[in-house]
């Protein structure tokens, strides 16, 4: 058991009304917040990673699910406080804040390792209160423990991009050494890509940013092209991680047959209708990815420190919040975008 903190505010931005990120839809808080309950860890955030899922959040592509809820999901903070029943986790530890935030841990998915499934499944900075702030509560058996010697910032954007990316990876059925398209090179993808390689597969990027094309290069990446070229060879797999509809059926005609494409997003535009001969015909497969298990966490960070992979950040100050949604929706950043309180 710990002591409850000093202070029980909290000081970061809110989405406040969804809209337009030019019409400033994040906003200032500060707000009395409760000492942590039963298996709860108060975190004093170290950096917290902005997602994409935030961006959609803020502007209204995702509908809400509270009122005011301050956003962020990819929390690394110190624990200063853990509520009763807490066990593997003290004053002191680090610890990482997820996406899937609680499941309900009886219904069928749950039973069957697919937590992520679950009807029942509340999400951080969604549902409750996530990390563009100070401090944060997050859950301690959806929390995970991280290293003591690493800079913060670079392990904030393993918590989300890097989870989802693997599960992503692993949805596209990439068989071993094959030939692998990601189109949108981000925080997600720059991550998926160096386990891919690390596994010994060709990777083929496709994204329109001229800064995202020379950091996948730099990464390894055999070729780099626009979103909507054709690769140079016939594709066994795609992640698409660009919210993009209109990409799709681009993607699945550059598929070998057998191909998978599998859709990385949470939201996605719509899809223009598919021709099934040019698309789908000889067994290419189409694939949705639905947030992570917490064993998908725990695999992706052990494989992470095993290939020593490199993220990719542009910090910002916490108070700056607002400007790290408004680049990130103007594709302004390379890699990941962190927030960094103090």
């Amino acid at each position: 058991m710990g002591g409850t903190p000093a202070s029980h505010a909290l000081t970061g931005w809110a989405v406040q009304s969804p809209g337009p990120i030019a019409g400033g839809p994040l906003v200032p808080v500060r707000r009395a917040v409760p000492s942590p309950g039963p298996g709860e860890l108060w975190l004093s955030v170290e950096a917290c990673g902005v997602c994409r899922t935030d961006l959609h959040l803020a502007e209204g592509d995702l509908r809400p699910h509270r009122a005011s809820t301050v956003p962020g999901h990819e929390i690394v903070g110190r624990v200063t406080a853990v509520g009763a029943s807490v066990t593997g986790f003290r004053v002191g530890d680090r610890a990482g804040g997820a996406w899937l935030r609680s499941t309900c841990g009886h219904c069928r998915y749950c039973r069957a390792g697919r937590e992520n499934l679950c009807p029942a499944s509340l999400y951080t900075g969604w549902d409750a209160d996530g990390g563009f702030a100070d401090v944060a509560l997050v859950p301690a058996d959806y929390a995970y423990r991280l290293p003591d010697d690493q800079d913060a910032a670079l392990l904030a954007p393993l918590l989300c991009a890097g989870i989802i990316g693997y599960r992503a990876l692993r949805r596209s059925a990439l068989p071993p050494g094959g030939r692998l398209g990601i189109y949108g090179f981000g925080a997600s993808a720059h991550l998926a890509a160096q386990v891919a390689l690390a596994e010994g597969a060709t990777v083929h990027v496709l994204t329109r940013s001229a800064r995202a094309r020379e950091l996948a290069l730099d990464l390894g990446a055999s070729s780099v092209s626009g979103a909507y070229d054709r690769p140079p060879e016939p594709l066994d797999s795609a992640i698409l991680f660009a919210p993009v509809g209109d990409l799709v059926p681009v993607a699945l005609e550059a598929l070998d047959r057998s191909g998978t494409l599998a859709v990385a997003g949470i939201h996605l535009t719509d899809i223009p209708v598919l021709d099934y001969r040019r698309h789908l015909f000889e067994e290419r497969n189409l694939r949705s990815v639905t947030s992570n298990t917490r064993q998908d966490g725990r695999d992706f960070l052990d494989t992470a420190a095993r290939i020593g992979i490199r993220v990719t950040v542009s910090p910002y100050p916490l108070s700056r919040a607002d400007q790290a949604l408004r680049d990130l929706a103007a594709d302004r950043v390379s890699g990941a975008a962190v927030l960094v309180p103090g």
